[in-house]
């Protein structure tokens, strides 16, 4: 049962929409868009790949899709939580997966 298409029931008889894309996100999917503007900018590239938004939604998804989901309410959560050793592990994790990203969609574009 899909939940956050239904609705529910709150008090006398109203009605809230629970939409699950609006109350959490997955953690990663910032700090990667960051970070590949970053890595573009120092790549040998021209100027129109670096803002082609289909290369860029190419490399973000194989980025993602090698990093392992964290879902968060707000941005705070993972600060509060997470130890400044644990930070500093996530950016490193977060560097390399663009980087090889980059260099996977690089190999595998289609050259029309």
């Amino acid at each position: 049962m899909l939940w956050c298409c239904q609705a529910v029931n709150i008090g006398q008889d109203e009605e809230f929409e629970m939409s699950i894309s609006h109350h959490i996100r997955n953690y990663y999917e910032q700090l990667v868009a960051e970070e590949i503007l970053r890595q573009l900018k120092d790549q040998p590239l021209d100027a129109e790949v670096r803002r082609d938004s289909e290369y860029m939604a190419d490399v973000a998804c194989v980025a993602l899709n090698r990093l392992p989901p964290r879902y968060i309410r707000h941005e705070v959560d993972m600060a509060f939580y997470m130890s400044p050793d644990e930070l500093v592990s996530t950016r490193d994790s977060i560097e390399r997966t663009v980087a090889e990203a980059i260099l996977f969609v690089a190999e595998h574009s289609r050259k029309d």
